[in-house]
């Protein structure tokens, strides 16, 4: 039983990863940029936070609720933030007259934590979340147990890592084989962050989730 709650989280957190994002994105943009293992960091830093806000979604909705202005704010830092970052790489890639490292890349912060943030700057994973762990709960698939939270949560880790290696490794594989300029993955960059963060403050103004 709980081999099979481990695979279904890993599942469900693995196609959450794959459509195209800014976590996902930037993973790429590090395996090509400073290698792999740093690539891999980030993708753990990612994860780790995944796991904290599922735990959040399993445990600790009332919590949630209680201090619902907190993510409110929150929400509104991650759309102010995307949008200064997107129009920064768009700066950066008319700017560039040179392979150069990505705006989000141009810093000395430990790419661990530097996927830390950008997750916890994703707080969507909650809704995310307790829409899944709610629908497995009422339909029994996930029993209502501690060891059960732990290996779903556990699941769901290696599902975010497996979705983010398959950006690092085939999106690498993809640029190179494209031979895709840096000045091309800044202005797509752009891109991503602009709409990620007016779909972000489409969810604040219409589709409030607490």
């Amino acid at each position: 039983m709980m081999v099979y709650i481990f695979f279904v989280a890993c599942l469900i957190s693995f196609l959450g990863q794959l459509p195209l994002g800014n976590m996902s994105f930037t993973a790429t943009q590090i395996c090509i940029q400073e290698g792999t293992k740093k690539a891999w960091m980030y993708a753990i830093g990612v994860a780790i936070v995944e796991m904290l806000y599922l735990r959040f979604a399993l445990t600790g909705m009332d919590w949630v609720v209680q201090h619902r202005s907190w993510f409110v704010a929150l929400g509104w830092i991650t759309v102010f933030l995307f949008l200064v970052l997107g129009v920064l790489a768009f700066i950066s890639a008319r700017k560039q007259k040179k392979e150069e490292r990505s705006v989000i890349l141009d810093n000395q912060l430990h790419r661990f934590l530097l996927g830390l943030m950008m997750s916890a700057l994703n707080p969507v994973q909650i809704p995310f979340w307790f829409l899944w762990t709610s629908t497995m709960i009422q339909t029994k698939v996930l029993p209502v147990t501690a060891t059960a939270y732990h290996v779903f949560t556990i699941g769901a880790g290696v599902g975010t890592i497996t979705g983010l290696a398959l950006y690092i490794h085939g999106g690498n594989w993809l640029v190179k084989r494209n031979n895709t300029s840096n000045k091309t993955l800044n202005q797509i960059m752009g891109v991503i962050f602009i709409i990620t963060a007016l779909i972000q403050l489409y969810r604040i103004l219409y589709k409030p989730w607490i």
